[in-house]
């Protein structure tokens, strides 16, 4: 467990925060400006805050009331940057040996085969950073980090520089890396799609304060929660494979409803996260028929949030879990949507993207990736 308490003021901003980080990914989440970078300089010890604690199970690398301030270079944390930044003189397995030979004698160290094999490097060994993809870069950065035993592992928008393509090829291994590590990873966000495939658990951030934090799926779902705008508003449900059809689709079950996607590469039994876009949904205050839509669930309004625009985020909460729907307030009032009114929950099947469906939660892992009872 990470915990974290900070203070700081520059000219025209100030930082007061304070939350844990659990084993797992622990998503810094919020618009440019609103702090992520700062908490990360601090935790990393590139600054030094007005006031602060920062401390993990085994040691406490910032008390300003007590004078403690370890150097970065003794706070054993593994830095995942924007790029890769790896040694082009260095062929991929020389580049992890770098990552542990930082390792302590005495900390518990990651096998190479394992770290390997998680993110899956193998073939990789022998070349040199240029002739690697951006993701290939930065799946070798993250082993190169793990490999040097660290207490936790910082991701600064590990992702931003990175296209749709190379994201879709590296989101399953950060599932892999919150799955079967127990090492806590602060990862900075903008993106609500990033966080709904990995987060844990989610800090808000807003001008330098936590405005709310909890599970992936307790904070997309708060229609206050908008940090990016309410464009990229999207509720998170938990579910499992239950079957594949001839057509192509793939049927899950959440919380006992059905929902029809594309076919996804999982097979039955297998826990899934599915974001699902406010953009996306539709509602009606009746079940509809003869829709081309195949995905209908019912719910009871949770809460209808308008702003000073014609749009309004209505949460409505399901057996499948909680959906939010981004229509106009003329929508609202014609249906009559308020808290406690029944409603139907609308969703297209081929407006669930691939990207928009990751691993389900794993039960969490000991230091040496063996489930923890």
């Amino acid at each position: 467990m990470l915990e974290i308490a900070l203070a700081h003021r520059f000219e025209g901003f100030t930082l007061d925060v304070a939350f844990a980080a659990p084993p797992g990914i622990t998503v810094l989440f919020g618009r440019s400006g609103s702090g992520k970078t700062t908490i990360v300089n601090a935790i990393s010890g590139l600054l030094r805050p007005d006031a602060g604690r920062i401390s993990t199970a085994d040691a406490v690398l910032l008390d300003t009331q007590k004078g403690i301030a370890l150097p970065p270079h003794r706070r054993r944390i593994g830095y995942v940057f924007q790029e890769g930044r790896l040694f082009p003189h260095l062929t991929v397995r020389q580049n992890l040996r770098y990552g542990a030979w930082f390792a302590p004698k005495d900390a518990p160290r990651e096998d190479l085969g394992r770290v390997v094999d998680l993110l899956g490097i193998g073939h990789l060994l022998e070349r040199r950073p240029s002739a690697l993809s951006g993701g290939e870069k930065q799946r070798v950065a993250i082993g190169r980090a793990l490999l040097c035993a660290p207490r936790l592992i910082l991701a600064d928008e590990p992702l931003a520089s990175l296209d749709d393509a190379r994201k879709a090829e590296i989101l399953p291994y950060l599932e892999r890396l919150r799955d079967e590590t127990a090492i806590p990873i602060v990862y900075v966000s903008h993106s609500a799609s990033e966080v709904a495939r990995l987060a844990t658990t989610v800090v808000v951030l807003e001008r330098g304060h936590v405005v709310r934090k909890g599970s992936a799926a307790e904070v997309m779902g708060d229609p206050a929660v908008t940090p990016t705008g309410a464009r990229e508003a999207g509720a998170i449900l938990a579910a499992r494979v239950a079957r594949h059809h001839e057509d192509g689709l793939t049927e899950l079950d959440a919380g006992g409803e059905t929902l029809l996607l594309p076919r996804l590469a999982r097979p039955p039994g297998a826990a899934v996260r599915v974001r699902v876009a406010a953009n996306d949904v539709l509602l009606a205050r009746t079940r509809p028929e003869g829709l081309s839509a195949l995905n209908i669930i019912e719910g009871v309004v949770a809460e209808v949030r308008t702003g000073e625009g014609p749009g309004a985020l209505v949460a409505l909460d399901t057996a499948a879990g909680r959906v939010l729907a981004r229509i106009t307030r003329r929508s609202v009032a014609a249906l009559a949507l308020a808290p406690g009114v029944r409603a139907f929950a609308v969703l297209k099947t081929v407006a669930i993207a691939a990207a928009d469906v990751g691993a389900g939660d794993a039960a969490p892992r000991s230091a040496n990736g063996d489930p923890l009872a």
